[in-house]
């Protein structure tokens, strides 16, 4: 629909076009994709509990294939790489904000830096307690040595 003007000249219809809409919804999409991305910052409260989650997971999947294949299964954990690794899986990787520290025997330790808990086919294992420390908080994943069972518990910073 063309619209004229008193003086019999057509006159421009006002709004925008399909093409403007597009170009418009285009830029806010990218810009509120930058300003989420930069935004979010993750604690290290929150990166200390999910590292005692992911450990505590591994430690319990190491005690399972030590069970299963009947042979002895070790947890590595390097505490200065903040890695961990059980059986023949890959290592993991850790937020670099946290501070580790493992206890376990003598035996046990590897290297500096390096030590292992072993689960035994019986479900025993070397026992010890993996420390993980961000924000303020301290999360305890402990392994009983007889039972092999695998705790989790929150200790003040």
């Amino acid at each position: 629909m063309i619209l004229h003007s008193e003086m019999g000249t057509p006159a421009r219809e006002s709004g925008f076009t399909l093409i403007e809409m597009i170009v418009v919804l285009a830029i806010l999409g990218l810009m509120t994709a930058l300003i989420t991305a930069g935004g979010t910052r993750v604690s290290p409260t929150v990166h200390a509990r999910a590292a005692a989650e992911a450990i505590s997971g591994a430690l319990r999947s190491a005690r399972s294939e030590a069970v299963m294949s009947n042979r002895s299964v070790s947890f590595r954990l390097d505490i200065v790489s903040r890695s961990y690794q059980w059986g023949e899986a890959p290592w993991q990787a850790l937020p670099n904000d946290l501070r580790l520290s493992l206890l376990t025997s003598a035996d046990q330790i590897a290297s500096e830096g390096v030590g292992h808990i072993r689960f035994d086919p019986d479900g025993g294992s070397t026992g010890g307690r993996v420390s993980i420390e961000g924000g303020g908080i301290v999360w305890w994943v402990g392994i009983d040595w007889l039972s092999g069972r695998v705790s989790i518990e929150k200790k003040a910073g």
